[in-house]
């Protein structure tokens, strides 16, 4: 079943699947909180696009440009929420990570105004990050 947000959201998975970061740029809104979780660099609330878009920097970087979203296994909504089903892996030096988690996009107005992110195992991805 497709809906106007899981449009979105599936549009939002592909622009970070293939680095598209205009269309990326274009979905997010402006003033955007992304909870990041764990006990990592990058954990906790990033407030706003461009903080958004330092810590996605960050993660590329110490991931060496291999942390990716590998699988997005299913897309479900409800009112303004889509929910995520992903699998997501990176690796650098000798550490990697490889791991299933849940996105969950807040969406008003055509634009991602909330992003919870969920770890299938927190202590491997914050051993990652660092």
């Amino acid at each position: 079943m497709s809906s106007p947000n899981i449009d979105i959201a599936r549009t939002y998975f592909q622009a970070v699947q293939t680095g598209d970061m205009a269309a990326l740029g274009e979905l997010l809104d402006e003033a955007i909180v992304w909870h990041q979780p764990g006990a990592n660099q990058f954990s906790g609330e990033h407030k706003g696009r461009d903080a958004v878009f330092q810590m996605l920097g960050g993660m590329m970087e110490t991931s060496r440009g291999t942390f990716a979203i590998d699988k997005i296994h299913t897309l479900m909504a409800n009112d303004d929420l889509v929910a995520a089903s992903i699998h997501f892996s990176g690796r650098r030096d000798d550490a990697s990570m490889s791991m299933d988690g849940i996105d969950l996009l807040r969406i008003t107005g055509g634009k991602i105004t909330e992003m919870w992110l969920f770890s299938g195992d927190p202590a491997a991805e914050d051993a990652f990050w660092g």
